[in-house]
């Protein structure tokens, strides 16, 4: 067997770091040296690529070794994340990749991974060690029991009725927390801070409703503790991270790694925290983030542009044959479709931050976008339009409304998202079930296609825009003209007038 076969069958572990591929680059520290600070709940791909990334290049520095990461997880993927990594000694492969090519590393943020249990309890002691000062989360945009009708925490959630019940059990992530806050303040120690990385509008203010609402089911005196005492500081985070297939394993083997859960991630990353920990943190505006009072500008800028962007094109880009987001830039309707969406319906609701004006993020996002070596898939920004099109789209939708400005395209990519979930291509090939509530969503399009109103009564999504006659006209409009003549003809129709 040659030595590049050799190669590419080396296992992933501290101990074959000295001999990996020197295209790789290997951690630049001591990681015995490294103690733990943080638990972090949700190992997927974005807290790789993210926050475990920012703290590796912290560590590099020579700097706050006492900040590690052990991960966590409620969930039974959790479960065989923690199997892999721990197989790995928890060490993440993250590829970067460009036009200017590919860019892999080895991220040894994390030192261990706690037992994923139903009841929670091995989490729970972690969080209640003293040297738990900061617990961080990326749970999902669907994970934090928010009420989409009151855009507010629904204590009533089976799975929070569940918590309040037994308090000591918990089966959720914020049930877990509450137990450990419990603990700490009767064994007489200082809350931890809890900080979410999930790409949701006031994540900090959404998680304390969240931790207070779970705690006032079986203890209103703790829940009341918790909101005078413990910290939720509010963030924006951003890098475009694909999900991990057999081409992203491949693409780690043509680099000697034989890692089953390596991350591809675009170059570009960014990170945007209140300074509010009261039991300290890392020191990382030295690697790039950035602090501040304005988080919710920030945040309004990246939700709406760039996630928004994103719903814009999957849902014309996938109907229109592109697999991948790139190619659904380069098609001149998509492209076109987006660039006259955000510059004349997303745009004018946003305020500049001190890094950019909309007008350049928009530039910026076109050509994160377009990274052809990304490889992202417009089925992954597909995924869960339920959950995501309440926090990226109806949110301009509702300005331009209140302003009198116009939300023509933003109806047209709701129309776009019934025309999707009807589960069929033009072709009548099928599209694969893309959301938690599939089969709801594909029978509620087919009964838009005769009642458009049905799709825009889904008041978790929409609110009350169903009461709108102007919206309801545009989006009924443009849903009619979809099944009548095709997506191309009708985003050719939109881009003429």
């Amino acid at each position: 067997m040659d030595e590049l076969t050799e190669a590419i069958k080396m296992k992933l572990d501290t101990e074959t770091l000295g001999t990996l591929d020197q295209r790789v680059a290997c951690p630049g520290y001591d990681r015995s040296a490294l103690s733990h600070g943080i638990v972090h709940v949700g190992l997927g791909n974005f807290h790789r690529a993210h926050q475990a990334v920012y703290l590796d290049d912290l560590f590099a520095t020579g700097r706050d070794h006492d900040w590690a990461i052990t991960g966590a997880g409620v969930r039974a993927p959790d479960g065989r994340m923690r199997e892999a990594l721990k197989a790995q000694d928890c060490l993440s492969t993250v590829i970067e990749r460009s036009p200017a090519g590919d860019r892999p590393r080895i991220i040894g943020a994390m030192i261990d991974f706690v037992e994923v249990d139903p009841a929670n309890a091995p989490l729970i002691a972690k969080m209640t060690d003293p040297a738990t000062r900061i617990v961080s989360l990326t749970v999902t945009e669907g994970g934090y029991y928010v009420d989409p009708t009151t855009a507010t925490f629904d204590p009533s959630h089976p799975d929070i009725v569940a918590d309040g019940e037994s308090p000591e059990a918990p089966k959720t992530v914020f049930g877990a927390i509450v137990a450990a806050l419990k603990a700490r303040r009767a064994a007489g120690q200082p809350p931890f801070t809890v900080m979410s990385c999930d790409n949701i509008p006031g994540n900090g203010d959404v998680t304390r409703d969240a931790v207070t609402g779970t705690a006032r089911r079986s203890d209103p005196a703790l829940a009341d503790w918790i909101a005078a005492n413990v910290a939720f500081p509010n963030s924006m985070v951003d890098r475009i991270t694909p999900a991990t297939g057999e081409a992203e394993r491949a693409l780690a083997a043509e680099f000697g790694l034989e890692d089953p859960v390596p991350v591809t991630c675009e170059p570009f990353r960014q990170w945007v925290l209140e300074d509010n920990f009261p039991q300290g943190r890392p020191a990382l505006e030295e690697v790039g983030v950035t602090f501040t009072d304005k988080v919710h500008e920030y945040e309004r800028m990246k939700i709406r542009i760039l996630n928004g962007g994103h719903a814009i094109i999957a849902y014309a880009g996938a109907l229109l044959g592109c697999d991948l987001v790139d190619e659904a830039m380069a098609h001149p309707l998509v492209h076109a479709f987006l660039r006259k969406v955000e510059e004349q319906e997303v745009l004018p609701h946003v305020h500049p931050v001190p890094d950019f004006t909309p007008a350049e993020y928009l530039e910026l996002i076109d050509e994160r976008f377009s990274n052809p070596a990304v490889k992202d898939t417009t089925r992954r920004l597909c995924l869960d339009g339920s959950n995501r099109q309440p926090k990226f789209i109806v949110p301009s939708i509702l300005d331009g409304l209140k302003s009198g400005a116009s939300v023509t395209g933003l109806a047209l990519e709701s129309a776009l998202w019934c025309r999707y979930c009807a589960g069929h291509f033009e072709d009548g090939s099928e599209i694969a079930p893309n959301d938690p509530d599939w089969d709801r969503l594909v029978a509620l399009s087919a009964e838009a296609k005769t009642r458009p109103a049905a799709w825009l009564e889904q008041r978790t999504v929409y609110g009350d825009l169903a009461t709108n006659p102007h919206f309801a006209a545009l989006f009924g409009g443009w849903l009619d003209r979809l099944w009548a003549d095709s997506v191309q003809k009708t985003l050719e129709a939109y881009l003429a007038d």
